[in-house]
């Protein structure tokens, strides 16, 4: 029987993982925020999900502290078989490409910055720690019960079971999206093992916002507007080829993750 600490266990990510582990047979250990006691004991794999996204911005030190304050006292403090990190494809931003190894660029007077340079430290800090630890970057990801409630998909919903979607963004405006299924799985077999140490976690297929309203509108039957002249985002196709070798991945349909997702008016 396989044992894990999950870090950050009762958010999105974490609370999924935890559901596929145990169901895989694993025990979970998921430490209350705060409650630091867990340091003392032996972690197994550490899946380290903790983390701030839509808040960073005015919460640069919790920013700090979640990606890298607690992760430093664990690799220094703990004992645990390996590490996990969990980053984001954010960190491409600005980058020639998003190749895992391919070189990364930052602003540190960008406020926007912030959450990259603080995911990029505790990248750093793990892979230069002496410890066994892999990095996993997240791409957009959805699906699940209830559904990622800091994406842009359920802000979509959230507002179509209020009767009425208002884009802001251009409809051709494409990120990269993977469905929360695939994220659990890939971590159960990168911790089991992996013969690199920095994994992009992505479908490799970009979705329009386009595509997302007209079947948000297929299932809720809201009304929508897109507004005039809204900006266009161009964000780049994620490399996959490390996961689809490695692994022999093969993405589920992000589109097809409305049907699990619990209307956010009922949650």
């Amino acid at each position: 029987m396989k044992q894990c600490t999950v870090l950050g266990g009762q958010g999105y990510i974490g609370r999924h993982l935890v559901q596929h582990l145990l169901a895989q047979g694993w025990t979970c250990h998921v430490p209350k925020r705060g409650d630091e006691t867990y340091l003392l004991g032996e972690l197994g794999t550490v899946f380290y999900c903790v983390g701030l996204t839509a808040d960073f911005r005015t919460r640069p030190m919790d920013t700090v502290e979640a990606h890298v304050g607690l992760l430093q006292r664990v690799l220094r403090e703990a004992h645990f078989e390996r590490l996990v990190y969990l980053s984001s494809t954010r960190v491409y931003l600005a980058a020639a490409n998003t190749d895992e190894d391919q070189a990364l660029h930052v602003l540190p007077q960008d406020p926007d910055d912030i959450y990259k340079l603080s995911k990029l430290m505790g990248e750093s800090l793990a892979l230069n720690s002496g410890r066994p630890c892999v990095v996993a970057r997240l791409s957009n990801v959805v699906g699940g019960n209830a559904g990622n409630a800091e994406s842009f998909v359920y802000s979509l919903l959230k507002d179509a079971y209020q009767g009425r979607v208002v884009l802001r963004s251009d409809p051709q405006t494409a990120k990269d999206y993977i469905h929360i299924d695939d994220v659990v799985g890939l971590l159960q077999r990168v911790a089991q093992g992996s013969k690199q140490r920095i994994y992009n976690f992505a479908s490799g297929v970009q979705v329009t916002h386009a595509q997302w309203l007209q079947r948000i509108v297929q299932a809720t039957g809201c009304e929508y507007e897109v507004v005039p002249s809204a900006p266009h985002h161009a964000y780049m196709p994620i490399h996959v080829e490390r996961i689809r070798d490695e692994f022999d991945f093969r993405p589920r349909a992000t589109l097809e993750a409305l049907c699990t997702m619990t209307p956010p008016s009922q949650t």
